[in-house]
């Protein structure tokens, strides 16, 4: 009798081989390797690498975005793996520039899963944390070489008609029917969509601020923790404000006495019942001043305005740090009230009507994405810290959702209706128009 967790593997493995011999479209078929093959067995980041086309998918991205650095760093990345076996990764095999930079962007255990010879060939790269075992080599390896060969069968199957049809004689009328089709096609209706970098943030956050001037000797709570209100969030550094304090203690002191003493003198010296009112005021400047000192001391433990979640960063960064009246120290989160924030680039600033979709890919979770709402787009772009003018959209989430609060992403926002011709052209002609000066 075969072992539980081998009877599962050979099931998750012929699902997988009945979605790809299901699946005619090639990007639908690649988006299966790099993506579902977690099914079989767990990983972080997985990488569909060609030798004619380079890095073709990413898990958890709906589109290769070819120049930013992740990308361009996997790049040579893929090459030195084409010539070596399939494994876990060795370092030492790999370039210095690449080896280097490997702890910036993947974590420890990699494996390389190659497939076809020649300008044909390629490979799948899966990353995590843990070291892959034999038995998950075997299958992932095994799975790797059967989606290789249905890649290949489809990809002739695409080829057969297109070879039929070329033969001397029939190249006008293919020529015209091909014409007809891409005019026909390029008319088909479709929504303008861009992708977007995203974060799942608070919806509405309630910001802790500074109540004074002063030093945070201690902060009382950890990042991430739920609250209550009421519940001490931090704590100023209260010995200059208690030194104030005794002073201020002695100089009324010091005040009620000097009234006392004119109060008596006023009963039988006109001059010093002129100086009365005086002595008076003193003692009441004396007690505002002191009062003051007790508020400011009151206020040098800050509260929790509501319950919730703390958002802030280390709390070591905060002890002893200086820092002035109306200053942002954390915020305060529902667990459940979260949006979705993505900044769009100027070049894919498209018009977004009310009510526009919007599709979230978690880069964390590659099997798992979110749907919103968008609420509003801001009118005035913001320079992020990239450097890269951008203008910020939130998005009202339709499900709640157990990820939590800072994860980032992707975000697909579908845009108005418009013509196949001019989703394809639109990025063309602007680059163009840019280039021309037109």
């Amino acid at each position: 009798m075969l072992a539980p967790f081998v009877l599962d593997d050979t099931r998750h493995l012929l699902t997988l081989l009945h979605r790809a011999r299901e699946t005619a479209d090639p990007a639908a078929l690649q988006f299966i390797v790099a993506n579902d093959t977690h099914l079989l067995a767990p990983y972080r980041q997985a990488v569909l690498w060609r030798a004619r086309g380079g890095v073709v998918t990413l898990s958890g991205v709906a589109q290769v975005e070819r120049n930013v650095p992740y990308v361009q760093w996997l790049q040579p990345l893929c090459q030195a793996l084409a010539d070596l076996p399939a494994g876990p990764v060795d370092l030492a095999a790999l370039p210095a520039s690449v080896a280097e930079a490997w702890d910036e962007w993947w974590p420890a255990a990699a494996l390389w899963l190659p497939f076809g010879q020649g300008d044909a060939r390629g490979g799948l790269l899966l990353a995590r944390d843990e070291d892959w075992r034999a038995e998950e080599q075997a299958l992932l390896a095994d799975w790797v070489a059967h989606w290789h060969l249905i890649d290949l069968a489809q990809a002739a199957q695409r080829q057969g008609p297109r070879l039929r049809w070329a033969r001397p004689g029939r190249t006008p009328l293919l020529l015209g029917a091909a014409a007809l089709g891409l005019a026909a096609l390029g008319a088909v209706p479709v929504h303008l969509s861009v992708l977007a970098p995203g974060e799942l943030v608070p919806a509405n956050p309630v910001a802790v601020r500074a109540p004074l001037d002063g030093v945070v000797q201690r902060v009382l709570v950890r990042p991430n923790e739920t609250v209550k209100r009421g519940q001490p969030l931090f704590a100023f550094d209260d010995l200059a404000l208690s030194s104030r304090r005794a002073v201020a203690v002695q100089a009324l002191a010091t005040a009620e006495t000097e009234l006392r003493q004119v109060d008596q003198q006023s009963l039988y010296d006109n001059k010093a019942r002129a100086s009365l009112p005086a002595a008076r005021g003193n003692v009441a400047e004396k007690r505002a001043e002191l009062a003051l000192i007790d508020q400011q001391l009151g206020r040098s433990q800050v509260l929790a305005p509501a319950d919730g979640v703390a958002l802030f960063d280390d709390p070591a960064e905060w002890t002893g740090k200086p820092v002035a009246t109306g200053e942002r120290v954390m915020r305060l989160a529902a667990p459940d009230d979260k949006e979705i924030e993505a900044w769009v680039t100027l070049g894919d600033a498209i018009p977004l009507p009310p009510g526009a979709k919007l599709r979230f890919y978690l880069s964390a979770s590659p099997t798992e994405s979110l749907g919103a709402t968008v609420r509003y787009m801001a009118h005035e772009a913001q320079r992020r810290p990239d450097g890269q003018q951008a203008y910020r959209v939130r998005a009202t989430l339709d499900a709640a959702t157990p990820q939590r609060i800072g994860q980032k992403g992707t975000a697909r926002l579908e845009g108005e209706e418009v013509r196949l011709a001019y989703w394809v052209l639109r990025r063309p002609l602007a680059a163009v128009r840019e280039f021309l000066g037109l």
